[in-house]
This record gives structure tokens, sequence and C-alpha cells, in this order.
């Protein structure tokens, strides 16, 4: 005698595993919104900002009182100053002229380093996401596993071939490029250095919008430029935003990058390096590091809860299908 499965004969599935699964959904959901839970978020929350709190009492602090006692005296005898900031952002130190003077540069710095991979990235993970052509899953393996290539690797390397060229023996590869001292190299690096992850992330939102809509788009006579124009990238400004908003943040933090290819110059110095030299060559004025730290912070807060509303569906697109 052979046994029959009837529940395989029939198509009948039994529906106990999808009963248990959908239980323990709705535990988890109820746990996380649980007044406990949030009652344990609002805790860490308050505790990921004490240091921002302490930075902002230091900031108004006298030289004196920084260096006799801690912050958190201020709350028991209050006193505070603005010279700190008057002396950051207008009049400078032995050391740096005012902190003012290099904000216009960060702009000018960060602005084009995020607009740059944005698009070059944009159009990248369109092609790989929705173009076929030979070597393309190999294609976006390769960009993937650069991310694991430490920023630090490349650093030297790149300021040879800025500074001096690629020569090997006698012959000249590729001359020097000539653009040392300026913001182009600092464009250039940061550029390099965020296209892996930037077409990683692009290239997983834009492989999730529905072949319905690009099939539709074709069948109207579109091409592959307005379909993208007309379909993509309005689909797509959530992923577009929330990256940019990762990338402007990075940039705008960032010191290595521009203290290495900016040459030194005070010209095309980013705000980020002058800020680290507020301190001096003994580890000094600490109320002027922690008033530049905190001015240093307010543009890219301005940025995030300008863009929060991009950055929320970007992050929450393609978790939900309906």
């Amino acid at each position: 005698m052979v046994a029959i499965d009837t529940q395989a004969a029939t198509g009948v599935r039994p529906k106990t595993k999808t009963k248990a699964l959908t239980l323990t959904t709705r535990k988890q959901n109820n746990i996380f919104s649980s007044p406990i839970a949030s009652f344990v978020a609002i805790v860490i929350a308050l505790i990921w900002t004490i240091p921002t709190f302490g930075l902002f009492i230091s900031s108004i602090r006298a030289p004196e009182d920084i260096n006799n006692t801690g912050w958190w005296t201020f709350l028991s005898n209050p006193s505070f100053t603005l010279e700190n900031y008057n002396t950051v952002l207008f009049q400078g130190s032995s050391v740096t002229p005012p902190l003012s003077l290099y904000f216009l540069n960060s702009f000018a710095i960060t602005i084009p380093a995020t607009i740059f991979p944005v698009v070059i990235a944009t159009f990248a993970a369109y092609a790989l996401a929705w173009f076929d052509f030979k070597g393309r899953d190999l294609l976006f393996y390769t960009i993937f596993a650069m991310q694991v290539i430490p920023l630090q690797l490349a650093l030297i390397p790149l300021l040879q071939l800025f500074a001096n060229g690629v020569v090997i023996g006698d012959f000249t590869l590729i001359p020097p490029l000539g653009i040392t001292g300026t913001y182009i190299p600092i464009w250039i690096a940061h550029t390099m250095f965020a296209m892996p992850i930037a077409i990683f992330l692009l290239h997983n939102f834009l492989s999730q919008i529905p072949r319905e809509l690009m099939e539709a788009a074709r069948v109207d006579g579109a091409d592959a430029f307005k379909t993208f124009r007309m379909v993509v990238l309005p689909l797509s400004i959530p992923a577009i935003a929330s990256f940019a908003i990762f990338q402007f943040l990075w940039v705008w933090n960032d010191l290595l990058v521009g203290l290495t290819f900016g040459g030194g110059k005070r010209e095309i110095a980013p705000l980020m390096v002058r800020l680290a030299e507020l301190t001096g060559t003994r580890g000094g004025d600490w109320e002027l590091l922690t008033a530049g730290a905190f001015v240093s912070i307010i543009v890219p807060v301005a940025v995030f809860f300008a863009l929060q509303r991009y950055f929320v569906r970007g992050l929450l697109a393609g978790s939900v299908k309906g």
C-alpha cells in the first residue's frame, strides 16, 4: 500500500505555520510599541545627547572654569559668556584666522562632492539595474567589493597621481595633472570613495521599481533617457535624498581627505582642518575648540532637518510591498 499525501494532492497547505508567524509578528510589534519600549527609547536618546549638551555648556564657559571644574558643575553654579563664539568666529586666535572664513571653503567642497557622486551613481545604478549587457553582474559585484578597501590605502597613491602623474622608468604613462592646491583633488577623492556605496544603495532601490512601469514607458515610445527622466528619477527621489544627506554629512565632517589633498593651503582648507588647529600645538584653548565644534554642527543639523521627510521615505521605501 502506498500512502497518499492528500494535502499535497489537493494543493492545500496547512496554515499553522502562517498563523504562528503572524502571532509572533504581532507580539513583536506589541513589544516595540509598548510604553516600556518607548520609555527605554527616550532614556537612550537622552543618554545619547549628554555629550552634545556637555559640549554646548563647555562652549559658553570661561577658560578658567573649564580648566578647574567639570561642565556638570555649571548646573549648580551657572555662569556663562559668549566671548568664546566671538573669538572663534570673528577674531581668531594666535594660531588660526577666524573660523568664519572657512565656511565658504567647506561649502565649496561639500556641495560639489555631494552632487558629483549622486549624479554619477544614479545613472550607473540605473544602467546596472535595467540594462542587459554582458558582464553586468560581475561589474556590480566588483563595485560592491570595492567597499572593503580602506580609504587610507588610496590616499598616498592618489596624491602621487595628482602631483606627479604615473612614471614607469623613463616613460611617463600619465603626466602630472596640475590640479594640486585646488578643490579638484578633494572633489575627485570624495567622489571616488563614495561611488561604491552609492551605486550599491541606489541599485537596490531602482531594481525594485515595478517592471510594468518600465514596460509601459517603452510601449509609449520613451527611450532609455526619457524613461529615466520621467519614471525612474521621480520614484527614486527619496533614495537619492537619503544618500545625499549621508554624503553631505560625511564630507562636511571630513578631516583626513581635506587635510591630505588640500595641500596645506588656507585658501581651500575646509572648516574641519582649521577646527583641529584651534587647540594649538600644546592642546590648550579648549573653550575655543568646543565653541568651534558646536558652530560646525549647525549646518549638518539644518540639512538633516530640512531633508528629514525624504530621509525617512528613503529608509522605508521598498520595505513593504503593496
